[in-house]
């Protein structure tokens, strides 16, 4: 069964709330796999993280997969949306 056919101003208030939520899980998951990718390359340097902290210089790994993960989430959400549509066509 096809879904109705939305207006223009429907379509960018969908995308726009697609984005804000997946931006924000984007985020929060992407820093979480950049603390990972840290620590396996802080194991493989063989380097010792100051007391209470995760890895050394998790801040950057952090960092940088929180920019990609906020990025890459939403346009691979939006993406997907627009696949799942031409394919009920």
């Amino acid at each position: 069964m096809a879904s109705p056919e939305l207006s223009r101003e429907e379509k960018i208030a969908r995308n726009i709330g697609v984005g804000c939520i997946t931006t924000f899980a984007g985020f929060f998951s992407g820093g979480m796999v950049g603390v990972m990718v840290a620590k396996i390359v802080g194991s493989v340097q063989r380097c010792e993280p100051p007391e209470g902290l995760p890895a050394c210089n998790w801040w950057v790994y952090a960092g940088v997969g929180a920019v990609l993960g906020a990025l890459t989430t939403k346009v691979l959400a939006i993406v997907e949306r627009r696949v799942i549509r031409w394919r009920e066509t």
